[in-house]
C-alpha cells in the first residue's frame, strides 16, 4: 500500500469522526468541549507509528549518490540510484554518499563557492607558508581534486576524512616543497612540483585507506612573503625571459647566416681542390716533358746542346737573322749580316 494511500485513509477517518461528532444532538445544545474515545486514543498513535513505518521503508538515491545500508548497525549492503526498500528505523539505516561529485579541496586560501575567481578569495597565512630547500619562505595557494571511490571506508575509516586528507595534502606540499630551491618553486618548476605532490598524496592515501581517490593537483599561485621579494622575483622572471629572448633571436641568425658560410666554405674548399689537381697535372705534365728531353738529350747529347742553344738564341734575339759559322777550332762565329747586305743592294739598285 502507498504511503499516500494510507495519508487519504487516515483523513477520511478524522473527517468522519469529526462529523459524528457535530451529529450528537448534546452537542448542539451544550457548549462545545471536547470528546475523545478510549479508541480514539489507541488508534490515533497506531496510525502515526504504522505511517512513520511507511515512509521510512522506502528511499530514493539520487544519480550522483551511493547509499550505505546498515542492518543493526553492520554495514548489510551499498545501493545505487533508483528507489529502494528497507526495514523500518531503528533496524536499517540508510546512509547516503555522493560518489559521483568532483570535490575541491581548497590549501592557503579560502573562498565563498566553487565558482568564485581566485582573486576574490581569502588567504590563510598558515597553510601558505612554507619553507623551501635553501631556507626560504614562500607562500603557495593550492587546491586538490578529489572525489569518493568507497562509500564504505569513507564513513567508517575515519571520523574526519576530509579533515584527514587536508592533512595529508599539507604534509605531503610541505615535504616537496623543502626539497625544492626558491627559482624553482617560484618559477620553472610548478608543472613538476605538482605532480610529486599528487604521487606523494596517493601513496599515503593507500597507508590510510580513506575511500577517497585523488584526480589533481594545482597551484593556484606561488609568491615570497614580502612585496619587496616579490618585486625581485618578478625583476629575475623578466630577466629570465629576456635571456630566453635573446637565446632564441640568436638562434634564429645562427640558422640563417650558417648555411650561406657552409655553402661558401664548400665552394672555396671545391675550388682549392680543382687549383691543386690543376696544378699537381701541370707539374706532372712538365715532369713528363723534361722526362722526355732528358731522354732525347741522352741519346745525342752535341746535337740536343745545340737545337737548345739555338733555340735560346731566337728567343732571346727575336725577329734577327744569325748566321752561324763552324769552324775547326770550335769558336762559333754569329754575324748578323743580313741587314748589311740589305743595306749594300739598296744602295746599288739607286746608283743604277
Amino acid at each position: 500500500m502507498d504511503y499516500r494511500e494510507l495519508l487519504f485513509k487516515l483523513q477520511g477517518f478524522l473527517q468522519k469522526q469529526k462529523e459524528k461528532g457535530f451529529e450528537n444532538p448534546e452537542f448542539k445544545e451544550k457548549k462545545p468541549r471536547r470528546k475523545f474515545h478510549g479508541k480514539t486514543f489507541l488508534v490515533l498513535p497506531l496510525v502515526i507509528v504504522a505511517v512513520y513505518a511507511i515512509l521510512s521503508c522506502q528511499y530514493t538515491v539520487e544519480e550522483t549518490e551511493q547509499a550505505v545500508v546498515t542492518t543493526l548497525g553492520k554495514v548489510t549492503s551499498v545501493e545505487s540510484a533508483g528507489l529502494h526498500f528497507k526495514l523500518p528505523y531503528p533496524i536499517q539505516g540508510v546512509t547516503k554518499v555522493e560518489v559521483n561529485r568532483t570535490q575541491k579541496l581548497q590549501i592557503g586560501y579560502k573562498s565563498g563557492s566553487e565558482n568564485q575567481g581566485y582573486s576574490d578569495n581569502t588567504s590563510v597565512p598558515d597553510e601558505a607558508k612554507m619553507i623551501t630547500g635553501d631556507f626560504n619562505i614562500v607562500n603557495i595557494d593550492f587546491f586538490i581534486e578529489w572525489k569518493i571511490s568507497d562509500p564504505v571506508k569513507f564513513l567508517y575509516n575515519s571520523d574526519e576524512p576530509s579533515q584527514t586528507l587536508k592533512m595529508i595534502s599539507q604534509s605531503s606540499a610541505r615535504s616537496i616543497i623543502g626539497s625544492k630551491n626558491v627559482d624553482g618553486v617560484l618559477t620553472t618548476e610548478k608543472s613538476i612540483i605538482q605532480a610529486e605532490i599528487k604521487e606523494k598524496i596517493v601513496n599515503k592515501l593507500g597507508n590510510y585507506d580513506l575511500g577517497v581517490q585523488v584526480l589533481d593537483v594545482k597551484i593556484q599561485d606561488s609568491q615570497p612573503p614580502t612585496s619587496e621579494v616579490i618585486a625581485a622575483f618578478k625583476d629575475v622572471e623578466t630577466a629570465k625571459q629576456e635571456k630566453e629572448t635573446r637565446i632564441n633571436e640568436a638562434l634564429a641568425y645562427k640558422n640563417k647566416t650558417l648555411p650561406a658560410a657552409e655553402s661558401r666554405a664548400d665552394k672555396l674548399i671545391r675550388d682549392a681542390e680543382a687549383y691543386k689537381e690543376s696544378r699537381i697535372n701541370a707539374a706532372r705534365g712538365d715532369v713528363a716533358k723534361f722526362n722526355a728531353m732528358y731522354t732525347e738529350y741522352a741519346k745525342n747529347k752535341s746535337i740536343t746542346k745545340t737545337r737548345m742553344y739555338l733555340e735560346t738564341i731566337e728567343e732571346i734575339l727575336p725577329g734577327v737573322t744569325v748566321y752561324v759559322d763552324s769552324t775547326e777550332g770550335g769558336v762559333e762565329k754569329m754575324l748578323p749580316l743580313k741587314s748589311f747586305t740589305t743595306d749594300t743592294e739598296t744602295t746599288t739598285g739607286g746608283a743604277n
